[in-house]
């Protein structure tokens, strides 16, 4: 379909990624992704993945370009996207799921925050979180090119920058979420999964 936005990114990393969600949402029904960006992530990881009721949702800026994913794919599972700024309203419904990609180092700090905070209440007791995307160790970078890619996106805007784990992990327990997986992807990137707490 003409004019549908593109991520070379997404369309590298989509299907190390699978790999893995396969595993993790083999017994999930209904997940938000948080930033679904082109929608690239959506309509490949609906169609490998039937049983998931895959919700896309980001900005309102983002919704017409991953309207034209979802449209063309024709999926039965992907509802129309949501409009979501974590700082502002979010859905109602719970899920037993929550995917992001490539969205805490572009988010204020402040975001960040605000986005875990918000997990609780749209989210089932046995929930899962799965983040992917590159993140410091220790107050480091993991490698080089992530160190250069940070220089890049701090030239973009201030407010960006990769993530430590260990600041993440405390606003994940915060909300409930503890880690239960943390896998090396390639290109310097990782996927994190964090599980609700049982209470």
């Amino acid at each position: 379909m003409p004019g549908k936005p593109f991520s070379g990114a997404s369309e590298r990393n989509r299907d190390p990624i699978l790999t893995v969600l396969r595993d993790w949402f083999a017994d999930r029904t209904k997940v938000l992704e948080i930033g679904s960006g082109t929608g690239q992530h959506a309509v490949h990881f609906a169609a490998a993945m039937p049983q998931l009721v895959w919700q896309c949702s980001d900005r309102a800026e983002h919704l017409s370009g991953i309207r034209l994913w979802l449209d063309e794919a024709e999926l039965p599972n992907t509802p129309s996207p949501l409009q979501l700024d974590v700082t502002g309203d979010w859905p109602t419904t719970r899920y037993d799921a929550v995917f992001s990609a490539n969205t805490l180092h572009i988010m204020a700090w402040h975001e960040v925050i605000q986005m875990f905070a918000g997990l609780p209440a749209i989210t089932t007791n046995d929930a899962c979180v799965a983040i992917y995307g590159p993140f410091n160790i220790d107050g480091r970078f993991t490698s080089e090119s992530n160190a250069s890619f940070d220089r890049d996106l701090k030239m973009r805007d201030a407010h960006m920058g990769i993530r430590d784990v260990a600041d993440v992990d405390a606003l994940a327990a915060k909300a409930g979420f503890d880690l239960a997986d943390d896998i090396a992807m390639p290109a310097n990137n990782r996927l994190r999964l964090w599980k609700r707490r049982r209470m």
